[in-house]
């Protein structure tokens, strides 16, 4: 074979032992009859010259090269190492019975001598063969392209280039990813060889051939001069490095020398073509190995020589680099390296703080916690996307302890769940040594330009850097927009189409005739079979059945689909559209809500799969017809779009906290009228990830009312994921409002009743609210444990009190938490307690069964987790459920829209309310979602901007390009 062999690599196996006489010359790989594949058994492959005694000089008593004589067949050792090779595709393919072992061969050459001799090699050992082939005089780029392709290809395991070397570059033969590079002659492979590191390496299978054959010898090699002529580059190399490690003594020469080869007690002729070595120059014994023929295919070169023998090699490497991937594939031990904190006193401000820790590089943490090269997509430095395949690879891994963070009931200044979660991770990853992984919502952009500022967590506990984190992320919002807004134009523009448009004309322009032929697109397709059309031939529907097909006959005041927009403004809560004369006159009413509204945000986090994901995107309702039928994304022919939009959008941010611990930022649904919790792949990718000992912490938004109420009966019965522990977060300041204490607002001072000692508060907020939330949650049968976030105002006495109340009110645990000034170090406390409830047995149940009339869910919501006496529906919420319950959407769970609050649906009546009747004015479904909800009060879904919005602080240094005022 010709010089692409050199992209061949197997690894070095054990040989057996030979013994041979030793006297005479001994040439390998030079009688064409000795090494044809199947040749008879008794054929010789050492083969020793007649002129072995010393002094001999005649040419003419040289031997023929390819006299057999004595020795091992050649054959047998390629049948060895074949048996062994296949042995070893057995024992893989009954450990994995779905691999498929795969070498891929591109071809840019017109010989296909050497081609078939190694896919009949691999047929011999059972591995699949694809084949690329390209024209001789094909570019750099071209092959290039197609070494990428095979590079992200998970079903080829090794690469051969059979090219002309003038094609086998450099920049080729590094482009090849490692690997599946089985000829080990990449840059990476031949670094490893000389280093000695094999594990990952392949050994080049023309070099592996030449040491079999010289093991093979009839004296040790160790100690012993060997001569290599010819062949420089990746083989050289190998040659050189393989004959050092096993002891011998490397000469090399670029042309056949008198003078060395009578030094050698073995030659190696790697230089192409025929070389004669007359006998006078050998002593005795010398074993001769000739790759001449190996090496070269062209001009009329034989296909012997060890040709068959690297074929064999380059098959076991194949395997061997199957076996090393499906390895791969297994679950990894987590090499998690934490980052140092030093704590200042006073806190810094929280990006004061971000900007001082340096984050590991995203690749580098990615590998820590066991995700593959190929599971990542690196955007920037600091972050990357995580691809779903991972929930296949990791399938059979047990999943790790699943803990919620909820809260008591909010105060607008906020009581730290974010913080808490960020806490609580950093203090089990860096501090208790545990995998552990934070799960968090994404923050929308109108917070965090509006009242809220950023939303990365806060002091000592926070997602690094938190710029990035607030501000885009990796685009999931926008696409999101994008998406909602797809919709919104598409109703638009169909109603106005078929109010100007009659049957014929309409049906001509949705199935237009292209090149003179008419057909359905799939999605058109499966619009017919809801209408229960079986044909699928446009010039064959009736026409009714063409009237049935292009009219949706969208009533413009049941449109229920709102285009939306990452920014509070209050101005977009009621518009017009339609006013231009273009339109011809079709104008109506409609609003904008906040993006993060928008029912595709609520089926990101909820769907478990690209392809659940696009079913849900299909099934949402977006009005009703004037006969009072759903009208869907799907009849609209737009939800392959939207999964098109939404595709990158589905796959969580990796993302790290301050101490270098993993997170997952990932949808961040509405929480006052979705159930407003991160995505459920997050979780289920974290769950997997950290294993059956580690822990994954998500967070739930508001109180434990409406947060951990919508995770535990519409998240938890999505995912089919069941909690281990709740953290339920308090304040001291928060609870002494829930006992009576003044309003307060963002933005102003602290009345003296928050910053002075008050126990009668404390008691009083603990005896209502957080009683009430912890009852909340044992509705559910999850234990819970108290997380008190304090804050330099809270004095021990009231630190203390806290504690022992909710003990007292049926906590696990409650335990009082610094992360805020301490980092993972300020909640090992929390972290013990989390781990010593996560170790109970859970009794999670569900508040209601699905078959539960809407009603009677409503009905159990409100009596069971508010406190309510009862509900009271509207005529418009009943004439709601009545629709509903005929369109077959009955069995789904509710998701109550209300004030976060309180536990009322008036936001003035703190710690529990008592002795009142929750209104449900209106009565939506989120189709697609999967959810109905039920609107108690009014509820905005598009804040507006304050007086003084936090963008005042916000701004941009030109030159250094940092931010300020972000939180």
């Amino acid at each position: 074979m010709r010089l692409s062999t050199l992209r061949h690599a197997c690894r070095n196996l054990p040989t057996p032992s030979v013994h041979q006489p030793r006297t005479g010359v001994r040439v390998f790989g030079l009688a064409k009859s000795s090494l044809r594949l199947g040749a008879s058994s008794n054929s010789q492959l050492l083969l020793r010259a007649a002129s072995s005694v010393s002094g001999t000089t005649s040419a003419e008593k040289a031997p023929k090269l390819g006299k057999q004589t004595d020795g091992p067949g050649y054959e047998n050792i390629i049948r060895e190492n074949v048996q062994r090779t296949k042995e070893e595709m057995v024992a893989l393919q009954r450990g994995h019975p779905a691999l498929k072992p795969t070498l891929a061969i591109i071809q840019a050459d017109e010989d296909d001598r050497l081609l078939e001799l190694n896919k009949k090699m691999a047929g011999k050992i059972g591995l699949n063969v694809t084949q690329i082939c390209l024209p001789r005089e094909c570019t750099e780029d071209e092959i290039i392209e197609e070494v990428l392709k095979l590079n992200e290809d998970p079903r080829v395991h090794g690469v051969y280039l059979h090219l002309p070397p003038a094609s086998l570059t450099s920049r080729v033969l590094n482009t090849l990813r490692p690997e599946k590079d089985v000829d080990g002659v990449s840059d990476l492979n031949v670094g490893r060889l000389v280093r000695g590191d094999m594990n990952q390496g392949f050994i080049p299978p023309l070099a592996n051939a030449v040491m079999e054959l010289l093991a093979r010898h009839d004296t040790s090699m160790e100690g012993r001069i060997v001569l290599v002529v010819g062949g420089e580059g990746p083989l050289g190399v190998a040659l050189q490095c393989l004959m050092q490690r096993r002891g011998m003594v490397v000469l090399h020469s670029q042309r056949s020398s008198e003078v060395l080869q009578k030094q050698a007690n073995a030659v190696v002729l790697l230089a192409a073509g025929h070389m004669y070595v007359p006998p006078t120059w050998l002593r005795p014994g010398t074993a001769v190995i000739h790759c001449g023929s190996a090496l070269m295919t062209d001009h009329g070169m034989d296909m012997s020589g060890v040709g068959p023998l690297t074929a064999a090699l380059r098959m076991q490497n194949v395997v061997q680099s199957s076996s090393r991937w499906a390895q791969g594939q297994q679950y990894r031990p987590w090499t998690l390296r934490s980052l140092k904190l030093q704590p200042l006193s006073p806190v810094p401000s929280d990006i004061e703080i971000s900007r001082a820790q340096t984050p590991k590089p995203v690749d580098q943490l990615a590998q820590e916690i066991g995700l593959l090269q190929e599971e990542t997509e690196a955007y920037g430095r600091t972050k990357a996307k995580v691809r779903l395949s991972l929930l296949d690879r990791l399938r059979e891994q047990p999943d790790g302890k699943y803990v919620l963070v909820a809260g008591i009931t909010p105060t607008p200044l906020g009581e730290g769940k974010s913080t808490v979660v960020i806490g609580l991770v950093q203090a089990l990853s860096a501090h208790l040594k545990l995998n552990s992984f934070a799960c968090l919502r994404q923050p929308s952009q109108g917070p965090t330009f509006g009242v809220k500022g950023g939303a990365a967590g806060g002091g000592y506990a926070q997602v690094i850097p938190m710029e990035e984190f607030n501000l885009h992320l990796t685009g999931d919002i926008h696409a999101i927009t994008a998406a909602n807004n797809l919709v919104a134009a598409a109703i638009d523009a169909r109603m106005l189409h078929e109010a100007t448009q009659k049957d014929k004309a309409l049906y001509s322009r949705l199935v237009p005739s292209v090149n003179g032929v008419r057909h359905f697109s799939p999605i058109q397709i499966s619009r017919l079979r809801r209408l229960g059309i079986s044909e699928i031939d446009p010039s064959a529907l009736t026409p009714q059945e063409v009237s049935s097909f292009v009219r949706l006959d969208l009533d413009p005041a049941k449109v229920t689909w709102q285009r939306v927009v990452d920014t509070n403004d209050r101005f977009l809560r009621k518009i017009t559209v339609g006013q231009a004369s273009t339109e011809k006159g079709h104008v109506r009413e409609t609003q904008f809500d906040i993006a993060v509204a928008s029912e595709i945000m609520a089926i990101l986090a909820l769907a478990d799969g690209l392809g659940d994901m696009k079913t849900r995107l299909g099934r949402m309702v977006v009005g009703s017809s004037r006969s009072g039928q759903p009208v869907t994304a799907e009849d609209l022919g737009v939800s392959g779009a939207l999964a098109v939009l939404m595709k990158d959008a589905i796959k969580p941010t990796l993302m790290q906290t301050l101490e270098g611990s993993p997170v997952f930022v990932h949808a961040g649904p509405f929480a006052n009228i979705a159930h407003g919790n991160s995505s459920v792949l997050a979780d289920k990718l974290a769950l997997k990830l950290v294993g059956e000992n580690g822990f994954v912490v998500t967070e739930a938004g508001f109180g434990a009312d409406i947060g951990m109420e919508k995770f535990f009966n519409i998240k938890c019965r999505a995912s089919g994921l069941r909690p281990n522990v709740v953290v339920l977060v308090a304040t001291v300041r928060a609870l002494k409002m829930h006992g009576g204490g003044p309003n307060v607002s963002a933005g102003s001072p602290l009345p003296r009743e928050y910053i002075d000692e008050n126990l009668s508060l404390v008691v009083k907020g603990c005896s209502s609210n957080l009683r009430k939330q912890i009852q909340i949650a044992h509705l559910f049968g999850v234990p819970v444990v108290v997380a008190l976030n304090v804050f330099k105002t809270d004095t021990q006495a009231e630190i203390d009190l806290v504690c022992q109340m909710a003990k007292e009110s049926g906590a696990s645990d409650a335990v009082p938490c610094h992360h805020w000034a301490r980092g993972g170090r300020g909640s090992v406390e929390l972290a013990q307690a989390v781990k010593q409830a996560g170790s109970q047995p859970s009794h999670f149940q569900f508040l209601y069964s699905q078959e539960t009339p809407i009603v009677e869910k409503i009905r159990m919501i409100a009596q069971k987790v508010y406190g309510a006496d009862d509900i009271e529906l509207s005529p418009e919420a009943q004439a709601k459920i009545d629709y509903y319950n005929q369109q077959g959407y009955g069995k789904l769970p509710i998701c109550m829209a209300k004030t976060h609050l309180s536990l009322s649906h008036l936001p003035e009546k703190k710690g529990t309310p008592t002795g009142f009747t929750l209104p449900i004015r209106d009565i939506r479904a989120s189709i697609g979602a999967g959810f109905i909800y039920p609107l108690v009060g009014t509820m905005s879904t598009m804040p507006g901007l304050p007086t003084r919005p936090c963008f005042y602080d916000i701004d941009l240094d030109p030159v250094t390009e940092e931010i300020t005022g972000l939180f």
